[in-house]
């Protein structure tokens, strides 16, 4: 037998190649078509990447020999359809993770999040948030490094989801008020340390935790094909708000926008932390909920449970009913103020704003259209959000990011 090569075989090796190197530009926008779940078949991503079908199947190939996407060579024809069937692109199941971290007012919890938004693993939560951001930084990260050892996946970086505006550049978090942290920690650089205390490899970041739900949201959930996305929502104490704008989140000149919950929507009402009075956060939190109905606050579950858990199974009560009223009243007032200025096509609300909306969702839809400039006839779509942990899966995208702007890049 000859040693030479087969020249159709070499020549087939080059073209091969030279699409791959065509094509190398599009794999950070392939994988993000993958990762949103816009690109479901190879015919898809060949169409949105306006590349020829051989360049779709290079890049294709590439990512799944990055270990980030599978290629199914063998998928069954869709009902009616014509033609050859296109090959179906998903996530690589097994494929590398981001280490996700959420502190908020009643505890933290670490998680490894996939591509696609998946949540792969979570650690037990803890309730007890200590003074120190490094003790509680190193405690969930450590969490995070467990659940990477235990499954032995591939991390490409960290993201941290908090719960106070974060300062660029410095990644500082200026009024972290429900928690007992120091105004201005710079919890950026103490998560990026404890993350490489623990041999994690990969980046780390910081953000805010709405803006990080609005992210998530937008890739992944109720967000999903909005251009311009207000997402509001009241955790586990107080309200914030975010913006995503042309598919970019808004964080304005120095990561500061949309402080929404301490738009004043009752000059009479509480004193907030903020020194203002009537605010958002202190008149349509899980707090404000239940004070207004008469309830004394538990130590047993926390309050954004306590708060959802009194609507899902005592809205029947005058009280209850009334006290619902007066935050959807709130709520409403607030959002109407936002749309006026802003101009959203789609708002989506989360934590108990959304069991809110659930509860009565024609009042707080009938508030806002009330008083908006606009009114009924320019009313703007308000939905849930759809993600249980969207903050958690928020967190991850900052980490997966730079994988997205160029894979080849972040993993060899």
């Amino acid at each position: 037998m000859s040693g030479k090569a087969d020249p159709r075989q070499a020549g087939e090796g080059t073209t091969s190649r030279t699409r791959l190197d065509r094509g190398r530009g599009a794999l950070g926008p392939a994988l993000e078509l993958v990762h949103t779940g816009r690109a479901p078949t190879r015919a898809v991503l060949t169409a949105e990447l306006g590349v020829t079908r051989a360049t779709a199947g290079a890049v294709a190939a590439e990512l799944e020999a990055l270990g980030l996407i599978r290629v199914d060579a063998r998928p069954g024809a869709a009902a009616g359809s014509q033609g050859r069937p296109s090959h179906r692109l998903e996530v690589a199941e097994d494929g590398p993770v981001a280490l996700a971290a959420q502190v908020h007012a009643d505890g933290f919890r670490a998680a490894l999040v996939g591509l696609g938004g998946r949540i792969v693993a979570t650690a037990p939560g803890c309730e007890t948030v200590d003074a120190d951001p490094a003790k509680v930084l190193g405690s969930v990260v450590e969490a995070g490094a467990d659940l990477l050892r235990r499954t032995g996946r591939r991390c490409v970086g960290a993201g941290l989801a908090v719960p106070s505006a974060v300062a660029e550049p410095e990644g500082l978090a200026l009024n972290p008020l429900h928690l007992a942290w120091p105004a201005g920690a710079p919890v950026r650089e103490i998560f990026a340390d404890c993350v490489r205390t623990a041999g994690i490899t990969g980046p780390a970041f910081a953000a805010n935790d709405v803006n990080l739900a609005a992210l998530a949201e937008h890739r992944h959930g109720a967000g999903r094909g909005a251009r311009d996305l207000l997402c509001v929502a009241t955790g586990h104490r107080g309200v914030g708000g975010a913006l995503v704008l042309d598919g970019r989140l808004h964080t304005g000149s120095s990561g500061l926008a949309l402080e929404v919950g301490h738009l004043t929507v009752n000059p009479e009402g509480r004193p907030c932390h903020c020194g203002s009075r009537g605010c958002l956060d202190v008149e349509a939190d899980p707090l404000a909920l239940l004070t207004t109905a008469g309830r004394d606050p538990g130590p047993e579950v926390s309050l954004l449970q306590q708060a959802i858990d009194l609507l899902r199974h005592e809205y029947a009560d005058p009280a209850v009913r009334t006290a619902a009223e007066a935050l959807i009243d709130c709520l409403g007032l607030g959002l109407a103020g936002l749309v006026n200025i802003l101009n959203p096509d789609r708002i989506i609300l989360g934590g108990l704003h959304r069991t809110l909306l659930d509860t009565d969702p024609d009042r707080l839809r009938a508030v806002v259209a009330d008083r908006s400039l606009w009114g009924r006839s320019g009313g703007v779509p308000i939905l849930a959000c759809t993600l249980d942990h969207n903050s958690l899966v928020g967190a991850a995208e900052l980490a997966w990011q730079p994988v997205l702007d160029d894979p080849l890049t972040a993993l060899t």
